[in-house]
């Protein structure tokens, strides 16, 4: 597909079949995850693949309650034949900051993490794993990225063979799959909720300003 396409195509599907991936998608796939920006190159990231059906089903056990009883959205995602785990690793980045070119040794002994705006382990695996939602849809098939609930975690650790804390955490999971047919599994909210044009969302210049064709501000 081309590029634009590959944007407009992509959605969050929720509903699969039980047809097999071609394993060359899901390696391509983490290919161009790694091609992901990370600050200082650090590269923090590490991600589980689930392609087995006893580890697909392990991860469902660890993960909900009610996994023998699934509901409409949980049944549509099990089918899914391929999980993905993306976790980010902290201790990548502070070690790579302690090098000479960037010298943040406190980062390292345990000194305050003031210098970090944001967690960017957390964001740059972020950002990989839109890389990987990209790579499925391009191949025509669906991914959906969700979140591991709270109160499941240390469960959905262990069953990773995941230390109980730290690093590598989890940031989330991917299912991948061929897409059920519209209609049979659980909506999403972009179903229900109008998608807000880019034009009420970019600010020329300051926020607040809007956007005007002509470049003008508001």
């Amino acid at each position: 597909m081309e590029f634009a396409e590959v944007v407009r195509r992509r959605r969050m599907v929720r509903s699969y079949t039980d047809e097999p991936v071609d394993p060359a998608v899901v390696e391509r796939a983490l290919e161009h995850a790694t091609r992901a920006p990370s600050a200082g190159f650090s590269q923090g990231w590490a991600f589980v693949v689930l392609d087995r059906p006893e580890d697909v089903r392990r991860f469902w056990s660890a993960s909900t309650d009610d996994v023998d009883d699934p509901d409409r959205w949980l049944a549509g995602m099990m089918r899914a034949p391929v999980v993905v785990v993306p976790c980010s690793v902290k201790a990548a980045y502070l070690e790579r900051y302690a090098e000479p070119d960037k010298g943040w040794t406190d980062s390292v002994t345990g000194g305050p993490l003031r210098r970090w705006p944001m967690p960017f382990w957390d964001l740059d695996t972020a950002m990989a794993a839109l890389l990987i939602l990209q790579t499925v849809t391009d191949a025509g098939l669906g991914a959906c990225f969700f979140g591991i609930v709270p109160t499941r975690e240390q469960e959905v650790r262990r069953a990773l063979g995941l230390p109980d804390s730290g690093d590598p955490h989890p940031i989330g999971a991917i299912t991948i799959g061929h897409p059920a047919p519209r209609g049979t599994g659980a909506s999403g909210s972009a179903s229900r909720r109008r998608r807000t044009p880019w034009t009420e969302v970019a600010h020329r210049g300051r926020y607040g300003a809007g956007w005007h064709p002509t470049g003008e501000g508001g």
